[in-house]
């Protein structure tokens, strides 16, 4: 596969999360950034190698054989994402397209030593899974804290949002994975919340809120 097509699948793969029935050809064309008619070319050439199910105004589903490589796909990215943090010490809003880069190496020896060499880890710096080589994902039950209870006990596992300047907000709030965090109330105007965070009291706002995952502590 070239690595064109490899970011497509992985496109498909992470779309197809939240519209498991058929991903939108202009869904994937905002996501890669090119013309719906390119990713129409695209979609011919994947459906020829038995990744991708593509019929024309339905929508676009992996086959069994693609969904295996996104996976393969992601696993590598969010193994060297762990490595470039855990090892390198690079920050987790760093991390990202050098990993879009590495996540290409064909090697899977490469791979497979990498994974024994960090400790098997279950989960990337933003609290993603990461498949197994058997494409199998560990699943905890999260949430996002706009959906949390008043005077709750909870930690913050993960990001929706992992884009460097949201991780860098995050770093500057001295929020993190693992953080302790309880709403305390919430403004019925525009649902901001207050929070104990870390035993500190701050403010958030809902979009904030929207974008962290918790589960109970």
């Amino acid at each position: 596969m070239t690595v064109s097509e490899e970011n497509y699948i992985k496109v498909i793969y992470h779309l197809s999360l939240v519209s498991p029935k058929g991903v939108n050809t202009n869904a994937i064309a905002g996501m890669i950034e090119t013309k719906a008619s390119s990713v129409t070319d695209m979609l011919k050439k994947l459906s020829e190698k038995n990744l991708v199910s593509y019929q024309k105004y339905q929508g676009v589903t992996l086959t069994k054989k693609g969904l295996y490589t996104a996976k393969m796909i992601v696993r590598k990215h969010r193994l060297w994402e762990v490595f470039l943090v855990d090892k390198l010490n690079f920050s987790w809003d760093e991390v990202h397209e050098i990993a879009e880069e590495l996540e290409h190496i064909r090697s899977e020896k490469l791979v497979d030593q990498l994974e024994a060499f960090l400790g098997f880890p279950m989960f990337d710096p933003h609290g993603d899974p990461i498949p197994n080589a058997k494409g199998e994902i560990e699943k905890i039950d999260k949430f996002l804290l706009s959906e949390a209870t008043l005077n709750t006990d909870y930690l913050c596992v993960g990001v929706k949002n992992s884009s460097a300047v949201f991780l860098q907000y995050l770093d500057k709030q001295n929020i993190y994975l693992g953080s302790t965090i309880k709403v305390i109330s919430c403004e019925e105007f525009d649902k901001s919340l207050t929070i104990i965070l870390n035993a500190k009291t701050i403010s958030i706002s809902n979009k904030i809120a929207e974008n962290l995952y918790i589960n109970l502590q």
